[in-house]
């Protein structure tokens, strides 16, 4: 689910950490099960529970934690007069095992899809925040995607919780040796920098803190730290770039030539049939690419390696079957780094790419309308380019693009002949020889595209 909604670009989300012994402490089957709602009696009765003896109060913490998986216990918890502060007086005592049972409930609560229950966690936020120099990794980890399941909730969560010194905690967390805890702070931050008001309040004391920096190494060790950080912070990167105000600060820290090399590495390290979560990475590292060229001027220029097409083209090849996504995201790259210098088009040709990419056109129409684009910018670049993109086969391969129902695709098709023919008039007499003119006949009728398969 969560893999899809980063394809869609709806991408925040809420994370949940359970063991199974929850099920087994309160006597139920199996942790899988949703619980029946409890009578307000019997959450009543839990809450008595645990303001009584320590030995009430841990039995009554491990049922509340099974019974608070059901939405409407978790309302008619939060409805009780001094709940919320009775489990705030346990996670906040001296004893550890029962400290962890109520991070446990709480967690619990903060899954809620309830913005009522989220609000009613308000006062434990700056106990959070705290405890995220905790005694445990578990209790941290716990902690961290707690916090980060609040504030997807709650704008007052988040308002709340940046004069509180959010981002100053999370910079002192990212030194963790734990990639449990990285991976959990990854998390928070990735969920902080996707709120509507993180342009503003937020990207801006990120930037003037350590964590880039780290965010950037972190992103680009990741073969050897470990995949599932690397992964939340690369989105974390992705989220700053899109947001246009940092750019120029990545790029003083050298996020270019980093993201660059980390993406050679990926595609070295890619066997034939790749590791399970790979393109995860794979995924927000070639985004941030594209987006910083997208952004920037002359950056092509600071990139200016062969290998980076050798690697693109790797990755695609390995992806294609088990994750067609990716290569709607490597093309967007490709587009990028040959929309203006010339460099990246002549090293396509010259590297014999070009039958690798003509051979992705009827993957969808996307990707048809992205390899056309790519074909243009090449195009574009003049007659010696054109000349080759005639030699190396193309034509044969635009007639039948040409016969697609979908007028993006074909669109896109006319476009790229125009510029051959515009160019390399040879092009043209070859075309009219492999029969083209009729399939541009039958687009006269075609409102938005008659007048271009007319003038061609």
């Amino acid at each position: 689910a969560l893999r899809k909604a980063r394809r869609q670009e709806q991408l925040v989300s809420k994370r949940l950490l359970r063991e199974d012994t929850a099920a087994e402490e309160a006597g139920q089957d199996g942790a899988e099960n949703v619980p029946d709602p409890l009578s307000e009696d019997e959450v009543l009765e839990l809450l008595r529970g645990m303001q009584r003896g320590s030995g009430d109060r841990k039995r009554s913490l491990g049922r509340l934690r099974w019974a608070l998986q059901n939405k409407e216990t978790q309302q008619k918890f939060v409805r009780l007069d001094g709940s919320i502060r009775t489990l705030i007086g346990l996670f906040t005592s001296s004893l550890a095992d029962m400290q962890m049972e109520a991070a446990r409930c709480l967690h619990e609560l903060s899954h809620s899809s309830d913005p009522a229950v989220a609000e009613a966690c308000l006062p434990v936020t700056s106990y959070l925040l705290t405890y995220l120099s905790g005694h445990s990794v578990e209790f941290t980890e716990l902690c961290l995607y707690t916090l980060g399941n609040l504030v997807v909730e709650s704008e007052a969560v988040r308002k709340q919780l940046l004069p509180q010194g959010i981002i100053p905690v999370l910079a002192s967390c990212i030194q963790s040796p734990h990639e449990a805890v990285l991976e959990g702070l990854g998390y928070v931050l990735s969920q902080l920098l996707q709120a509507k008001e993180a342009p503003t309040e937020i990207i801006p004391l990120v930037l003037d803190s350590v964590l880039p920096q780290h965010m950037l190494q972190l992103v680009c060790s990741g073969l050897k730290a470990g995949i599932g950080a690397a992964v939340e912070f690369a989105w974390c990167l992705h989220y700053i770039i899109c947001s246009h105000t940092a750019n120029a600060a990545l790029l003083s820290l050298g996020a270019l030539p980093a993201l660059t090399s980390l993406l050679l590495d990926l595609a070295s390290e890619i066997p034939q049939d790749a590791a399970d979560g790979l393109e995860l990475l794979v995924c927000p590292v070639v985004r941030c690419l594209s987006n910083l060229l997208a952004e920037e001027t002359g950056c092509e220029i600071q990139i200016q390696d062969e290998r980076l097409l050798i690697a693109l083209f790797l990755i695609l090849q390995c992806f294609l079957q088990q994750h067609p996504f990716i290569i709607q995201e490597c093309l967007w790259l490709l587009n990028n780094l040959t929309a203006d210098e010339p460099f990246f088009c002549s090293a396509l040709l010259s590297l014999d790419l070009l039958p690798a990419l003509l051979q992705l056109l009827p993957c969808s129409q996307m990707v048809s309308v992205l390899v056309l684009t790519v074909l243009c910018n090449i195009a574009e670049k003049g007659p010696a380019y054109c000349q080759q993109l005639h030699q190396q086969l193309a034509l044969p391969l635009l007639l039948p693009t040409l016969a697609l129902p979908d007028p993006k695709v074909v669109g896109q098709c006319l476009e790229l002949l125009h510029l051959l023919f515009l160019h390399w008039p040879e092009a043209a007499a070859d075309f009219v020889r492999q029969g083209g003119h009729r399939a541009l006949e039958q687009h006269q009728s075609t409102p938005e595209l008659q007048e271009r398969a007319r003038a061609l």
